[in-house]
């Protein structure tokens, strides 16, 4: 039997997802009370322009005061899209501590302060939800700390930043620079107009630092995440990727150590194969690779940005939070008992892409060769190139087979104390074979 009192929402914010959050509790209502078992009610809304109209959402719902929202002691959940580190952090332990579960999709908030988010939420007894945080609409938080808690994750690898790959998928697909590919991002409504969180990759390491947490069972803030942004990337860096039978991709990468130690993450470009499933993402989607002993490799795919695709996971919170609370029971907290401590960048092996410029003579080759072997890096393949314009220089590209990123900045620093090394062009890693 359904009950009759409704479950009360107070909903934190009414930007693009707010609005969107809202439009669906009111639109889809009748559905939500059968899901649920009780009816949910939207029984205030903070904002900071009261004035705003906001098509419909009753203005008697409309408050500045959001402090005094979440202290109402009849609120049942309070759901926080309004980001940011504050007041989000205070507004969401003052709903813990009157009562109310909350289902956020704050990834900053989460990434610096996740392990004392959900030290609240246990000290009250209440749930935190945020399946909104990372990916959109894909369901990704879920089935990590969920359909995976029986298996082992050993690694984590995706496109979690629908505005980089959109710029980087017109670079490869377009021949555009990177400069034209955000101007297009922009006016297309992809990219903000200070597009820094997102090109720079303090956006997806963000989702990183959370996705390692719950895939290792470990606490990994954002300060462990190591990042490198896309703004470097050129067209040059796509011809040679094509060359190789590869693209590039702005990646959030996760993983254990070989020897099951430790665990890493970071953010940074990446050449990938054509083969490999992520190659073909498109446009501002999303998808996450995930590699484990059990299930083996699965991947998630989907729109990882927007209102409604956004507010389709935050209203999923809002269901499973609502169920719990009808149950008195709360679903799953953080999980940390494994305690993996986070590695450094230079522990991490992997392949790389290095373009120098060198001096057109011979002995560049050998001597290049003997300091990649000095610093214990193999080398797969050389290709050397003389420069049309003929200025005496010419371009050289290694590729070499993996190698800890500890030992190629040291063969790089090398490299660049040689006379016949005019420049190093650029650095890429090489991933997903």
């Amino acid at each position: 039997m359904m009950r009759t009192r409704p479950l009360k929402v107070a909903l934190l914010g009414c930007g693009v997802v707010g609005s969107e959050v809202a439009r669906i509790m009111t639109t889809h209502a009748d559905d939500l009370a059968a899901r649920i078992g009780a009816p949910v009610e939207l029984a205030g809304v903070a904002v900071r322009r009261p004035d705003r109209v906001r098509e419909g959402i009753d203005p008697s719902l409309v408050t500045t005061d959001a402090t005094a929202l979440v202290k109402r002691g009849d609120i049942d959940v309070v759901v926080e899209v309004i980001g940011g580190i504050e007041p989000a952090r205070s507004l969401i332990t003052t709903a813990f501590e009157h009562g109310a579960s909350v289902v956020s999709a704050n990834k900053a908030l989460l990434a610096q302060d996740g392990a004392a988010l959900h030290a609240a939420a246990e000290e009250h007894d209440k749930d935190l939800y945020y399946e909104a945080a990372v990916a959109g609409a894909i369901p990704l938080i879920r089935p990590l700390r969920e359909s995976l808690a029986g298996d082992k994750v050993n690694r984590v690898l995706g496109i979690v930043n629908g505005t980089t790959n959109f710029i980087l998928d017109k670079m490869d697909s377009t021949g555009a620079g990177y400069q034209e590919a955000l101007d297009e991002a922009t006016a297309l409504g992809y990219a903000e107009a200070d597009p820094t969180a997102d090109v720079e990759g303090f956006d997806a390491a963000a989702k990183a630092a959370i996705l390692a947490g719950i895939a290792f069972h470990s606490r990994v803030r954002l300060d462990d995440v190591y990042r490198e942004g896309m703004t470097e990337v050129t067209a040059a860096d796509f011809a040679s990727a094509k060359n190789m039978g590869c693209t590039i991709k702005l990646l959030a990468i996760c993983e254990r150590a070989q020897d099951g130690g430790s665990v890493t993450a970071r953010v940074h470009p990446a050449m990938i194969p054509l083969s490999h499933p992520l190659a073909s993402v498109r446009g501002a989607y999303n998808a996450v690779f995930v590699e484990s002993d059990a299930s083996g490799q699965l991947m998630f795919y989907g729109p990882g940005a927007g209102g409604a695709p956004t507010a389709s996971a935050v209203l999923g919170d809002l269901v499973a939070v609502c169920r719990n609370r009808l149950s008195g029971a709360t679903g799953p907290g953080e999980s940390a008992y494994a305690a993996l401590p986070v590695s450094g960048m230079g522990d991490v092996v992997t392949r790389y892409h290095i373009s120098l410029d060198v001096a057109d003579k011979p002995g560049v080759l050998a001597q290049v060769a003997t300091v990649f072997a000095e610093h214990g890096v193999s080398i797969d393949t050389v290709r050397q190139q003389g420069r049309p314009e003929g200025d005496g220089d010419a371009s050289l590209v290694v590729v070499t087979h993996r190698a800890s990123d500890a030992s190629l900045t040291g063969t790089v620093e090398a490299l660049r104390k040689l006379d016949t090394v005019r420049g190093v062009a650029s650095i890429m890693r090489v991933e997903g074979e």
